[in-house]
């Protein structure tokens, strides 16, 4: 049994402390939130959890081996730093850090201590994308053309990180896994109507080598809750849309031939084959994501989403939010040294606007 501690008991963090409570090779041992109320109903829900005051007292617990991080995400850096100089492993929910700076602090941190470190990219370990991700692999969809996101909804509108913060990780996270390659830059705008210096809307483009496109809207302003996904490849288009309770998952067998040989009044041609909605297994990708981290722990071996895989996502980010800044002006995803130089110029400017 791993025994696990818990910082973070908001609406998510109860949900994936729930996950791990029922894992059969975990324990929940201990946990802890700046509201005592969640503590108190963590107590009845769990008995046998030990509420903490904080963190410095979790870690002061001997039988606790991982803690899990779901605080905000303004405190991930320190909390995480705090888990690994104490020679534990550690679960961070997205985004990972706020800046490329603190990502690769852990990231070596973690890599130098021998630590588990898994960043929370949920959607890495929903089964249908792994589906969507062997389908490319096979080649089952041709040459990949583009791929369009949509994560809206009139939902909990956040104070502390803008829509691009709190959403994107989870769908540049997945574009990035299943197609298996970084992107050359990102153009981003978004425009803040809520909270001044906090945008409720965004759109993301992310350009890659091979001419692949990959479009994403975020907003926590609109009429309808959509998760979705859509790829359009060479030989077939798939849509993957979370908010259907079964069919989740529908390949559309249409394209457009090309003749090899061209000549005068020959067309191109749009062909029209069948609906596929095949069976996926339905299990809940949180749980998934959560044993995985278990068996980590227990097994000493790289997560998927581990250190680095964060801090691909966070090095995008940074720079789409350096692209909203420029109103949309496209920003190349730089390597390390570069985005040392840019990361504490972009953070200090994004938490100054959140100040105002």
């Amino acid at each position: 049994m791993v025994k696990v501690g818990v910082v973070g008991l908001g609406a998510w963090g109860w949900n994936v402390a729930r996950s791990f409570a029922e894992l059969r090779d975990c324990e929940l041992v201990s946990c802890c939130d700046t509201d005592p109320k969640r503590v108190a109903n963590a107590m009845k829900t769990w008995p046998t959890v030990k509420a903490k005051a904080d963190i410095d007292e979790l870690l002061r617990e001997d039988s606790v081996e991982a803690v899990v991080i779901s605080a905000p995400a303004v405190t991930h850096y320190e909390l995480a730093h705090k888990v690994l100089s104490a020679d534990r492993d550690v679960f961070i929910e997205k985004p990972f850090t706020l800046n490329v700076r603190d990502a690769e602090t852990l990231a070596e941190m973690a890599e130098r201590k021998n630590r588990v470190l898994m960043v929370g990219h949920l959607l890495e370990y929903h089964p249908v994308v792994r589906r969507l991700k062997k389908m490319i692999q096979d080649g089952e969809l041709g040459e990949i053309y583009y791929i369009y996101t949509q994560r809206v909804n009139l939902g909990r509108i956040r104070g502390d990180e803008n829509a691009l913060w709190s959403f994107a990780p989870h769908d540049i996270s997945q574009i990035l896994y299943m197609l298996d390659m970084q992107p050359i830059d990102v153009s981003v705008r978004g425009q803040s109507f809520i909270q001044n210096g906090i945008e409720d809307v965004v759109f993301l483009s992310l350009y890659f080598e091979n001419r692949i496109m990959a479009h994403i809207h975020l907003s926590w302003l609109d009429p309808h809750k959509v998760r979705k996904t859509t790829i359009v490849g060479e030989r077939k288009m798939v849509v993957f849309d979370d908010t259907e309770a079964t069919e989740k998952l529908r390949i559309y067998n249409n394209h457009a031939e090309v003749p090899q040989i061209r000549s005068y009044g020959d067309s191109i041609q749009v062909r029209f084959g069948d609906i596929l909605i095949p069976r996926v297994e339905t299990t809940e990708p949180l749980k998934i994501e959560c044993q995985h981290f278990i068996d980590c722990v227990k097994n000493r071996t790289t997560p998927l989403s581990d250190a680095r895989d964060g801090l691909r996502v966070i090095r995008i980010l940074e720079a789409a939010q350096c692209s909203m800044e420029q109103d949309g002006v496209p920003v190349r995803i730089q390597g390390a040294n570069s985005d040392k130089q840019h990361s504490s110029v972009i953070s200090d400017r994004r938490w100054h606007a959140l100040r105002v």
